[in-house]
């Protein structure tokens, strides 16, 4: 079974792009910094998981997500690699999403919180 279950906070703003063709389809990226439970000295106090959105769910990713989201994202883990321009292999991992969803509410100028109901998948 390959599944991946994370909860964390955007690092940037989700980019998307669309394939090209009769049927384009969005494909966003964004990465997820996941706090880290423990840590040794000199480390970073988050783990950096590169993330991508496929379809309606890139499409609400762009439109809602934003630096700084808390998000709780489900989906698996998709290994590959290519060879980079000096000809060196270079190995990726990324989460493949296929549910996404706020893990907290949005604060409101009067310091109140909102609930957030938008469907992010």
């Amino acid at each position: 079974m390959n599944r991946v279950v994370l909860m964390g906070r955007l690092t940037k703003d989700p980019e998307a792009r669309y394939s090209q063709g009769e049927k384009s389809t969005a494909v966003a990226r964004y990465t997820l910094a996941v706090t880290r439970s423990y840590k040794r000295d000199g480390e970073p106090d988050a783990y950096f998981i590169n993330c991508v959105a496929i379809g309606r769910i890139a499409e609400l990713a762009e439109k809602y997500l934003k630096k700084g989201s808390r998000i709780v994202i489900d989906g698996r883990i998709q290994t590959g690699s290519y060879t980079d321009k000096d000809g060196r292999k270079v190995y990726t991992t990324n989460v493949v999403i296929e549910h996404q969803e706020f893990a907290e509410s949005k604060k409101t100028d009067d310091g109140f919180e909102e609930a957030e109901d938008v469907p992010l998948d």
